[in-house]
């Protein structure tokens, strides 16, 4: 059994066989460890063995315990001072003796050797070790003290310590110890003074990791690493019975494969949790974070912008009914105070927009920076006009501000302060209000869970309004703002935020500087945008491109202005009106119908007067061709050849029809007329007061129908 030393300096390979008789056990405990996959640094090679191939296991496989290689380099004259590294100082007291200096290695050879023979013991295995090795002392020296007999003296031993009445450190370390693995300890150590050779075999020359096949940890690894999140568990499970199906039973415990995962995800954090939870995840709980100076900034600097769903209903100004409104906020990232904010349906443009203004007027002076969310509110065309700043510069609301727009990326959160600020919000305010609906499925309050009879009866019904749920949030905005600012010490966020806030912002400067402008086009309605009609009478028969300038927060109106920059008008908004306003609509109904038929009556009026104006001016020009009637009357020529006499009306009449005779006296309304409205055939026949029978008739079937009712005897008593 003894080997060549240079056939083991060079080869540094054991066959089982001798690896048995080193161990002090049979060949087949061995050969059922290595089956098992215990021994890691192994290789087939030509042999006397099954097929002609034996197994071999190199000297520093970890599986090796430090006695078999021990006693491997005595068997073989080599100095085991040269190939083991420095290992701590074993305690005093244990057998008196100080370890001898390990001398450096002398050969390459030799130095490659002792790097590779002990492996990395963890902090805590030595600990465990060294407490071991602590207690077998103590135990010993009390066994010696001279008992009559050696068993009541161990189980005095055994009831102190477990007991805690002696050496209570050693057993915070190692918990309950009984007699017999008291004397399994000392078996272990043989005799020496080896501390490594009680530590745990969980730790033991593996670094705490569980040794696993190849086949276990990459069947057992496939389960874990998925984006499915499989419990260890049942990866477990999942894994005993995929190799006991392909005929690979495998004898590892379930705490050997827990240990394993645990392992794993220890030294491998990144990998594990990019695997199981994603790319986002790796980037919020692994990769390391800037830390941002705070102190460099000043009040009114940057403003921190970003969207909140309300976490408790509201009632919604146009349904009547509870709904999860939208809070728009904008912070100063110095003060960590909420400088403006507008709640509204839903986040759209004009929300963002009245919340900006907000901010800037209680700011009172213009910041520097706006820093706000990625999403596609804030990307509109109405604060950027464009996709990309880089690429055209700032188009839009903030650059007509002299603001600087920087947006996050998507999917950052910790890159906005302003998200710490809503959780904040919502734990200290949304949570006390009654319809309070949680932040998650989780996190839902016990009335709104199925069954809950008691809470529901005692849930407080109450849903606050938009105006009633802005008084709530200005009330909680004192507390907040006694509370002591994070990014200057000693000082309330009320305080930081005052003691930096401008002179004051002109209301009217700024509305004009929050307009912006659009190009349209009038048409009979007057202008068509944003899904409405504005009009003004200004606006009437025209139908050219103009300029329209309207701000977001404010679309009752817009201005109007030519393209060459003149002021036109003040169009307001028009409303559609009932079209049932007598019979279904309320009184405000009939007198906007009533306000729209007197705008077309006056608007019409306004016309015919145009033309008439038009009319006096002067006659139109008569082309050469237009006076053939006048050169050629042959009807009345052939007539007075022939002698027939005509009556002298008869006579007129043609003369003036053929040759166009004009006179100065204006012609007179014939009574046979065609209206579009039976309304404008009414005034008609008030207006020229002989009527003729069949008018009378009309007039008296006119006066009882629904239209004159709702035109003229309405109008006069809501007037």
């Amino acid at each position: 059994m003894r080997l060549c030393r240079t056939e083991l300096i060079m080869s540094e390979w054991i066959s089982v066989k001798d690896l048995a008789a080193f161990e002090n056990c049979s060949f087949y405990s061995i050969e059922k460890a290595f089956q098992r996959g215990r021994y890691t640094k192994k290789r087939q090679v030509d042999g006397r063995g099954r097929g002609g191939k034996v197994w071999q296991i190199h000297i520093n496989d970890p599986a090796i315990s430090a006695e078999a290689l021990r006693k491997i380099r005595q068997e073989n004259g080599i100095d085991n001072r040269l190939t083991t590294k420095p290992s701590l100082p074993v305690p005093a007291g244990i057998t008196g003796q100080e370890p001898h200096p390990t001398p450096a290695p002398t050969s390459p050879r030799l130095a490659n050797l002792a790097s590779q023979s002990t492996p990395c013991i963890s902090e805590k295995a030595k600990r465990i070790a060294l407490a071991r090795m602590d207690l077998l002392r103590i135990w010993q020296e009390y066994r010696n003290r001279g008992h009559v007999k050696a068993t009541a003296a161990d189980q005095d031993f055994e009831n102190a310590y477990n007991n805690k009445i002696i050496f209570k450190e050693i057993y915070e370390i190692l918990g309950t110890v009984s007699i017999k693995t008291l004397y399994r300890w000392q078996s272990d150590l043989d005799g020496t003074s080896d501390w490594s050779r009680l530590v745990p075999q969980h730790f033991n020359r593996n670094n705490g990791i569980s040794r696993l096949s190849e086949n276990e940890s990459k069947v057992f690894m496939g389960f874990l690493l998925q984006p499915n999140k499989i419990k260890i568990g049942t990866a477990v499970r999942l894994t005993r019975f995929y190799l006991e199906k392909k005929g690979v039973p495998t004898e590892k415990s379930h705490m050997t494969f827990r240990r394993y995962a645990d392992g794993f995800k220890k030294n491998h954090f990144d990998r594990w949790v990019l695997m199981r939870e994603g790319q986002k995840a790796l980037r919020d709980k692994v990769e390391p974070y800037i830390k941002r100076d705070s102190s460099l900034l000043e009040v009114g600097d940057v403003l921190v912008a970003d969207g909140h769903r309300l976490n408790f209903q509201v009632i919604n100004p146009f349904t009547g009914k509870p709904c999860r409104a939208v809070l728009v906020g904008y912070l100063d990232w110095k003060s960590y105070d909420l400088v403006g904010y507008e709640i509204m349906i839903e986040e759209n443009t004009q929300c963002i927009a009245a919340a900006l203004r907000n901010s800037i007027m209680r700011l009172g002076k213009m910041p520097r920076i706006t820093y706000q969310d990625n999403g596609k509110a804030f990307r509109a065309r109405f604060f950027t006009r464009t996709e990309s700043f880089e690429e055209a510069g700032i188009h839009g609301l903030f650059g007509k501000l002299g603001i600087i727009p920087v947006f996050a990326q998507p999917y950052n959160a910790r890159a906005k302060v302003i998200e710490r600020w809503f959780r904040d919000f919502s734990d200290t305010f949304e949570r006390l209000i009654p319809s309070f609906i949680g932040t998650s499925i989780q996190d839902k309050p016990a009335y709104m869970m199925r069954n809950e009879k008691f809470h529901k009866a005692i849930h407080n019904e109450y849903i606050p309004t938009i105006e009633e749920t802005i008084q709530l949030i200005e009330a909680w905005l004192e507390f907040h703002r006694s509370q002591p600012c994070p990014h200057v010490k000693g000082k309330t966020i009320g305080q930081v935020f005052e003691a930096g806030r401008g002179a004051g912002i002109d209301a009217e400067e700024l509305n004009d500087l929050m307009m912006s402008v659009q190009k349209t086009r009038i048409d009979r309605n007057g202008i068509r945008f944003l899904s409405a009609d504005y009009y003004d009478d200004n606006l009437y028969g025209l139908r050219e491109a103009v300029l329209v300038k309207y701000s977001l927060f404010d679309l009752s109106h817009v201005k109007v202005y030519r393209l060459n920059g003149g002021y036109l008008c003040r169009a307001k908004r028009v409303m559609p009106v009932n079209p049932m306003a007598k019979y279904l609509g309320e009184v405000k109904d009939v007198d906007a119908l009533k306000h729209r038929l007197a705008l077309q009556r006056r608007l019409e009026k306004s016309t015919v007067q145009g033309v008439k104006e038009l009319i006096k001016i002067g006659k139109p020009v008569v082309l050469d061709w237009q006076k053939a009637a006048e050169k050629a009357p042959r009807l009345i020529e052939k007539l007075d050849d022939a002698g027939v006499d005509l009556p002298a009306e008869e006579r007129r009449i043609p003369e003036e029809v053929v040759r166009g005779t004009q006179t100065n006296e204006e012609p007179q309304e014939l009574h046979v007329q065609q209206f579009d409205e039976m309304y404008q055939r009414y005034e008609h026949l008030l207006k020229h007061g002989d009527h003729s029978v069949e008018d009378k008739r009309w007039l008296d079937e006119y006066m009882v129908t629904d239209e004159y009712k709702l035109i003229y005897e309405t109008g006069a008593a809501t007037g």
